[in-house]
């Protein structure tokens, strides 16, 4: 088929292909946020501690309180607990973050992975000596690299060696008391 019957089919079939592959990668990121996590932007308003913070969804709706997933940074009361939390403030208070909710923790509040401009929050904090990476029974944490490289640098809280772990702190002191 010749003439201009011919230019309205492959018109159709190049809308009907540009269509499905939009579709298919809608669907693709659905599925990675499922895979990943609820991935939003957001606005920090609150630096608690070195590893907690209060964002405001630029895309409206409540508060949220977060917590960062695969990291432990001093309690407030903690030797390094203000520098932590100064340090996490310095980074990205009223600043716009990336933010990919993994699960929730006991307390309700969700585990996150924080990017700003490209970078992770966590992974910044941990290589500056600000936190330590999670160890898991069977394996390394996320950040055990940053951490090995903030130890070898004596970075933070690797530069002194009775630093304790914020879960030994809590079970020998218990939490700290709230501002």
């Amino acid at each position: 088929m010749r003439g201009p019957g011919r230019l309205h089919s492959r018109a159709a079939l190049l809308a009907l292909c540009a269509g499905l592959s939009g579709h298919l990668e809608a669907v693709a990121a659905t599925r990675s946020n499922e895979r990943n996590g609820v991935v939003y932007e957001a606005r920090v308003t609150r630096v608690f501690d070195g590893d907690t913070l209060w964002v405001k969804p630029l895309e409206g709706g409540r508060y949220r309180k977060l917590r960062l997933d695969s990291l432990d940074a001093p309690e407030i009361c903690q030797t390094g607990g203000r520098a932590a939390r100064d340090a996490l403030s310095a980074r990205v208070l009223q600043r716009v973050v990336t933010v990919n909710e993994r699960h929730r923790d006991h307390y309700g509040r969700a585990l996150v992975h924080l990017t700003h401009q490209g970078e992770d929050v966590g992974a910044w904090l941990v290589v500056r000596g600000h936190a330590w990476a999670y160890r898991w029974r069977y394996g390394e944490g996320v950040y055990a690299g940053e951490e090995r490289q903030a130890r070898a640098q004596k970075k933070g809280l690797f530069a002194d060696r009775d630093a304790e772990v914020p879960r030994d702190f809590r079970r020998r002191h218990g939490p700290c008391p709230l501002p």
